[in-house]
């Protein structure tokens, strides 16, 4: 099995391959074959994926490759391409690399010059934002947020005024906890949607205010338990509120004329006191 970017080469290729999230059925046909032709599966846990290549009468042999030895052991799924054998790379659910390992062999091995060659498939942060009815056309992934509260909260005050869509995973037994920081730094009124356990047997997609969706959670215990992505509405000023004045506009064309634009609406920010997000954003739009 052959693609344009691995075709006329010595080495073999490596294949980074998106496995079901759930529902098994959502593996592609692409994506079989290939487990099948490669000589080696490189598995975040080879106990998880046996069960899977078991279901599909897959005997590739598969060997380890997670976040404790992705970096030390990167090397012989590397001698393995080098000398033309094929390879794949999977994580337990989902497309590699997205909050999961993968990314230390991935640039290991473009840097030794030999192809990456993606098998698209399931990801559960484009399933929950592609059912979850909130704006979709620009949106921010955010992964995992810290286990800690203090942590949590500082990182969600980062994206406070973030005005594109936001996405997170969580673990089960910190959603609560994880919503109730959001409430306190987003406010109760923020539209959010938990999307738990999709393409399971018992997915749920429930979009409420944060006040509303926390409470619901809380009444729940059911709610609080599998695998979880939470999606947020981005910031919107008020009317009225931040409007931008033409001092501020002209101070701010001036040092887009000097400076990158990140740069040029912080020092704007700085120099007229209007809301950095908001220069941001008026700067996008200036340059287009």
């Amino acid at each position: 099995m052959t693609t344009s970017a691995a075709r006329d080469s010595q080495f073999g290729t490596l294949y980074v391959v998106a496995t079901p999230i759930g529902n098994l059925d959502d593996i592609s046909a692409r994506a079989l074959a290939i487990l099948r032709h490669v000589a080696l599966i490189a598995a975040e846990d080879t106990r998880h994926s046996a069960r899977l290549m078991q279901h599909f009468g897959i005997s590739t042999p598969l060997a380890a490759c997670h976040e404790h030895n992705e970096r030390e052991h990167g090397g012989r799924f590397l001698a393995r391409l080098q000398a033309g054998e094929d390879v794949a790379l999977i994580s337990d659910a989902g497309t590699p690399l997205i909050s999961d390992p993968g990314f230390h062999l991935v640039r290991q091995v473009r840097a030794a010059g030999i192809a990456v060659v993606p098998v698209p498939g399931a990801c559960a942060l484009i399933a929950g934002l592609s059912a979850a009815g909130l704006p979709s056309d620009r949106f921010i992934f955010e992964g995992f947020l810290p286990a800690k509260g203090a942590a949590r909260r500082a990182r969600l005050e980062q994206v406070k005024e973030e005005p594109r869509t936001l996405i997170f995973y969580e673990a089960p037994h910190r959603i609560l906890e994880c919503v109730e920081d959001m409430r306190a730094v987003f406010g109760d009124e923020r539209q959010a949607v938990l999307a738990r356990e999709l393409t399971k047997t018992f997915e749920t997609i429930r979009g409420l205010p944060l006040v509303e969706l926390h409470e619901w959670i809380a009444a729940d215990s059911n709610q609080q338990r599998g695998e979880c992505v939470v999606l947020v509405s981005g910031w919107q000023a008020p009317e009225g509120e931040d409007a931008v004045s033409a001092e501020a506009l002209r101070v701010l064309d001036l040092l887009l004329g000097e400076l990158p634009l990140k740069r040029a609406a912080a020092l704007a920010a700085e120099i007229t006191g209007v809301r950095k997000n908001l220069l941001y954003q008026v700067a996008l739009e200036r340059q287009k």
